[in-house]
């Protein structure tokens, strides 16, 4: 056994942290670390702005995607959210039950539903995007157009890397 102190060293013992700052500098050398911080925030952020219209974001994800794309099937959205399907249903289920969605029969495929959004999705639609808006207009009041740019084309970029590495 190691002793310390001239103390026999066990798994009683209590260690006692002088730590007064957490260092994160190791981490804070990769991207993903960064990326991952700043989305902690601004998923925090969209949380609360998401509240108030009883949405998460997966429900509005959804509502956006429909609403964008009138007779999208439900296999092009599961896609597009890259989400599985039977995860999906569940979504689609809370839209259609809020009644902010309807799901029609593709004619030519009676397997398949093409999404539709009713006038009441529309109008929560429509005030949500707005709050999100905002939202995202108040996080990143501190970069400048161009900056702005640069990040999203770097995300894209790293987006579309995807299964490529």
């Amino acid at each position: 056994m190691k002793k310390l102190d001239g103390k026999a060293s066990g798994a009683s013992d209590v260690v006692k942290s002088e730590v007064t700052h957490v260092s994160d500098a190791t981490l804070r050398q990769f991207m993903g670390y960064h990326m991952k911080r700043a989305f902690n925030i601004i998923q925090t952020d969209l949380v609360r702005t998401l509240k108030p219209f009883d949405l998460r974001m997966l429900t509005y994800t959804a509502l956006v995607l429909i609403v964008d794309n009138p007779g999208l099937r439900q296999s092009q959205l599961a896609d597009a959210m890259d989400v599985e399907r039977p995860n999906l249903v569940v979504i689609i289920d809370e839209l259609e039950r809020r009644e902010l969605i309807v799901r029609d029969r593709v004619p030519t495929d009676r397997r398949a539903y093409a999404l539709q959004v009713t006038l009441t999705g529309r109008r929560l639609y429509e005030k949500a995007v707005a709050a999100v808006t905002a939202h995202e207009a108040l996080l990143l009041q501190r970069l400048d157009e161009e900056t702005r740019q640069i990040v999203v084309a770097a995300l894209k970029t790293i987006e579309t890397s995807r299964g490529k590495a």
